[in-house]
């Protein structure tokens, strides 16, 4: 039987970084090493990674994101010319246990008490999601993890979204979707998902189909949106 809640929301599916993970906690443990070069890395690495993603979704070329990051990573530190294989190697091994937002666990915890589903729905690999889930103690507070492994193609496509849909049987419409990325965020929305666009990098509304349902700071606010 399915709790009767106000918001109609039935399952919150959360985008893993940037929302739920820092990506840029990788770089910053590095700082030791990178100096003066930590935040034109930490821009370009992301910047690159996204856009690897979206280039290969468009040629037909998937891979996986384990190998889109490394080759982001290859890009901005030949950019930048820091030529350290040590850190190369570093680096990539930290964004295996990235850390997570600091309001995350608590969210997370009080959706699962007040009997809402949780999931990631990621450009993650399987391998990084399981590492990284893992290494955050996130487990005990999802229901599921998804990765575009299955269906081979990245986000935005909507294969992507239908995938929730299909892997937890909520009507997507009964979906929160959380993203802190806007175009992943008008995406889900298009699709036919309620959306939280978490705008923690004061980001401009995109120009694109799709509107977000809320926008918030951070996902503490996210409880008392879907009555949790």
């Amino acid at each position: 039987m399915t709790t009767y809640r106000p918001s109609g929301i039935h399952a919150c599916v959360f985008d893993a970084y940037g929302t739920l993970f820092d990506y840029a906690s990788a770089a910053a443990r590095c700082r030791d090493a990178l100096g003066e070069k930590l935040e034109p890395l930490t821009a370009l690495w992301r910047e690159k990674q996204l856009q690897y993603t979206w280039l290969r979704a468009l040629q037909g070329a998937h891979v996986d994101f384990w190998r889109v990051t490394g080759d982001a990573l290859d890009f901005a530190l030949e950019t930048l010319a820091i030529g350290d294989r040590a850190l190369r190697d570093r680096l990539m091994n930290l964004y295996l246990t990235l850390a997570t937002f600091p309001e995350v666990p608590e969210t997370l915890r009080r959706l699962r008490s007040a009997g809402i589903r949780t999931a990631i729905l990621s450009n993650g690999s399987p391998a990084m999601l399981q590492a990284v889930v893992a290494a955050t103690k996130l487990d005990a507070h999802l229901d599921a993890v998804l990765s575009v492994e299955e269906v081979g193609v990245y986000k935005p496509h909507p294969k992507v979204y239908q995938l929730a849909v299909d892997r937890l049987g909520v009507d997507a419409g009964a979906i929160s979707f959380q993203s802190s990325n806007a175009w992943d965020a008008y995406a889900a929305s298009a699709f036919g998902m309620r959306v939280v666009w978490c705008n923690r990098y004061g980001q401009r509304p995109e120009r694109l189909p799709g509107q977000p349902d809320h926008e918030v700071r951070t996902l503490a606010e996210l409880p008392a949106i879907v009555g949790a």
